[in-house]
């Protein structure tokens, strides 16, 4: 799991990552990235909806896997961003691990987060 440091407090900050932010898309989830300058680490947000699935235990695995890669990622970043990862596709409880990992690192570089 990833620290307190990292995460984000309330909403209106995740607002303000979804209307200023640069989306990056791929055909499971979708990450939007915003600079951050004003602080000295980066923060992150996996959102699951209840469209993904229904169940409450599939959706809290599918967050900890991105969790988890975001983790191993993290010494990587370049400068502090705050990173808002949208999963719209409920293959990802079921993609295996090094998928996942390559393509939220693809997603990442994209963005210039990487």
């Amino acid at each position: 799991m990833i620290s307190s440091l990292h995460r984000f407090r309330g909403y209106g900050s995740l607002r303000h990552v979804y209307t200023r932010g640069e989306t990056v898309r791929g055909p499971l989830f979708a990450v939007k990235v915003l600079a951050n300058p004003r602080r000295d680490a980066f923060r992150v947000a996996i959102v699951v909806s209840r469209k993904v699935h229904k169940s409450a235990v599939i959706r809290n695995r599918i967050r900890r896997r991105l969790y988890e890669d975001l983790r191993q990622l993290a010494p990587n970043f370049k400068a502090p961003h705050d990173i808002v990862v949208t999963v719209f596709h409920e293959t990802v409880a079921t993609t295996p691990a090094k998928e996942l990992s390559r393509q939220l690192r693809s997603q990442l570089k994209k963005a210039g987060v990487l």
